[in-house]
């Protein structure tokens, strides 16, 4: 009696354990890729999947979403040799779950890699002033190398944004002084206006005051 319930404890739980080997769930926005005795086998969508245990190997779920990545400011020499900081973020979705995996081993630590190499080809060739104006063209010359870059690694890059730029601190002194003196100038000429144009009113005022005391006196000596 003993040993029947030990034996049919011990199938129920070997059942148990190749049960829950068997059968996979995969969440919404995820793929899995499903290795069989160490090949690809197939790719699993959202919802139920049933492996063959221990010859099947369900990978780490890749995550189908839109992703956000925000990578450190990287150090980029313009064309007129000067050093600034660049801070980029990439927008990126993951279209082909096998070519993620097998392609390259780490393709998010691919994409920054690529990202600062891009950002140094296209940011050399423009000096500081074209840098600082031109963030639309820089960030849509970066999303087209990416995108081309990323596409065999089953990756597509939506869009790359230039979220700062800083010049060096000599350069951020000086075009601080030059707004300065921008604001100065731009006071000076309002009140400068200001000043015209209170005169004229002055002047205006005088000038009907005086219109009006003439017809005054005109109307007084006709009455008289």
């Amino acid at each position: 009696m003993w040993y029947s319930y030990v034996t049919v404890s011990l199938i129920v739980l070997i059942f148990g354990v190749i049960l829950a080997r068997a059968i996979r769930i995969v969440p919404q926005a995820n793929a899995g890729i499903v290795e069989r005795l160490g090949r690809f086998n197939r790719v699993l969508g959202a919802g139920l999947a049933i492996l063959i245990p221990f010859i099947d190997r369900l990978r780490p779920l890749i995550d189908m979403r839109e992703r956000v990545v925000s990578f450190p400011p990287q150090p980029v020499i313009t064309e007129d040799n000067l050093v600034v900081s660049i801070d980029t973020v990439i927008y990126f979705q993951v279209t082909d779950p096998k070519s993620a995996t097998y392609e390259i081993e780490n393709f998010i630590q691919g994409i920054e890699q690529l990202t600062v190499t891009t950002l140094r080809n296209v940011v050399g060739g423009l000096d500081l002033e074209a840098v600082l104006t031109s963030r639309d063209s820089i960030n849509a010359a970066l999303r087209g190398v990416l995108d081309d870059a990323t596409g065999k690694w089953g990756v597509r890059v939506n869009r790359v944004e230039l979220k700062a730029i800083d010049p060096p601190a000599s350069v951020q002194e000086s075009m601080e002084k030059q707004m300065r003196a921008e604001r100065d100038k731009r006071a000076t000429i309002l009140t400068a206006e200001g000043e015209k144009q209170s005169q004229i009113l002055t002047a205006e005022g005088a000038r009907q005051a005086e219109i009006l005391r003439a017809e005054g006196d005109a109307q007084a000596a006709v009455l008289r």
